[in-house]
């Protein structure tokens, strides 16, 4: 492998152990930097883990699906991208599938998912 990108690779995979474990059905709140201007601040981003893209890569992505006034929103993170300041996990998800693409259909109790008890 080229000496280069082998120090990139090295330089990602630091940032990549400061991140929790989590994974699909998990509730996690996102802390993004927004800039405004001249002005930089954070926003909290708290929803469902949906899905985790390209596991293990530099390219990896995931998923998270909020509800804000009613109206469900879905957003997109690069794991090691620069405006993720931190992730949070608030609570694990008991949940048999990987990509949980059902919630956008489901409805009241059906969109609900239950918490893993244990480890």
């Amino acid at each position: 492998m080229n000496p280069l990108l082998k120090e990139i690779y090295n330089l990602y995979s630091e940032k990549r152990a400061t991140l929790p474990s989590f994974s699909s059905g998990d509730t996690v709140v996102v802390h993004v930097k927004i800039k405004e201007g001249a002005k930089e601040r954070i926003q909290q981003y708290q929803g469902v883990v949906v899905q985790r893209r390209n596991p293990n890569t530099n390219g990896e992505t995931f998923t998270v699906r909020k509800n804000s006034n009613g109206i469900h929103v879905e957003r997109i993170f690069p794991i090691l991208s620069p405006s993720i300041d931190k992730i949070e996990v608030i609570r694990k998800g008991s949940v048999r599938r990987a990509r949980l693409f059902y919630l956008r259909d489901a409805r009241g109790k059906a969109a609900r998912i239950k918490e893993k008890i244990g480890k």
